[in-house]
């Protein structure tokens, strides 16, 4: 009787395993330090990447830079990546500051409602999604599950974890103070993935102090199918001094 309550816990802790291993929602935030309206929205993304079960990423753009401030995070990579989403979310042109949800939805990053009811919704349409390990700092393995026509793309993003503060000099957010949380630094397609368990190296980070993200999404601007960040090594503990014996 003791072996059967014993694995009746055990199936009953089942769930709990799974509920615990559910993928973060990815939030995207384009952004520009040169953008006014991009201030405002600071303030609400930095709220969301205090928020469990979601991963709110800041990608800097550069095509506001001719308003005379060049923003200091800014790649082109990361517009490359907005723009890739143009035709996926039926949009005609890019804009900031704009959320991309999970690769599924978007709306401006000036619409808390809006995006509270779009967060809601990529919580109850999550599938199930292939594991993600990292082997040590230069590995990450992908495992088996279901894949759209075309397979998937691989994908590392490192970020800083740390707040950052920018003051702006020029343009139109002159003399204001920018508090940016999340502030994508490199962001490298490691692969094609395509339903099968896969290994990928991973490039060894350009700064340190970055946290990595792993995403495993559609081709061409699609669906974020899975995402897992790697757990931070914690910093080892200082030892206490040791006096010698007389």
């Amino acid at each position: 009787m003791i072996r059967a309550l014993l694995a009746s816990l055990c199936l009953l802790a089942v769930p709990a395993v799974a509920a615990a291993a559910k993928p973060p929602v990815v939030v995207e935030f384009y952004t520009a330090q040169g953008c006014a309206a991009c201030a405002e929205a600071n303030a609400f993304v930095n709220e969301l990447a205090d928020r469990p079960g979601v991963v709110a990423l800041t990608f800097a753009v550069d095509y506001w830079d001719y308003l005379g401030w060049e923003d200091t995070f800014a790649l082109p990579e990361f517009a490359e990546r907005q723009k890739a989403y143009l035709t996926p979310l039926s949009l005609r042109e890019p804009y900031t500051p704009q959320l991309v949800i999970n690769g599924a939805s978007e709306a401006s990053a000036v619409e808390p409602e809006k995006v509270e009811a779009l967060l809601e919704a990529a919580v109850r349409a999550q599938r199930p999604a292939p594991d993600i390990q990292f082997i040590g700092p230069r590995r990450v393995d992908v495992g088996s599950g279901p894949v759209p026509r075309g397979g998937a793309e691989v994908w590392l993003v490192r970020y800083d974890p740390k707040p950052r503060e920018v003051v702006v000099r020029r343009g139109e957010n002159r003399g204001q103070t920018l508090e940016q949380r999340n502030v994508v630094r490199e962001i490298v397609r490691l692969g094609r993935w395509r339903g099968r368990p896969t290994a990928y190296a991973a490039p060894e980070a350009k700064e340190d102090g970055l946290q990595t993200l792993l995403i495993v999404q559609a081709p061409e601007g699609g669906r974020i199918l899975a995402a897992k960040p790697q757990a931070a090594v914690p910093a080892p503990k200082p030892q206490p001094a040791q006096t010698a014996a007389r």
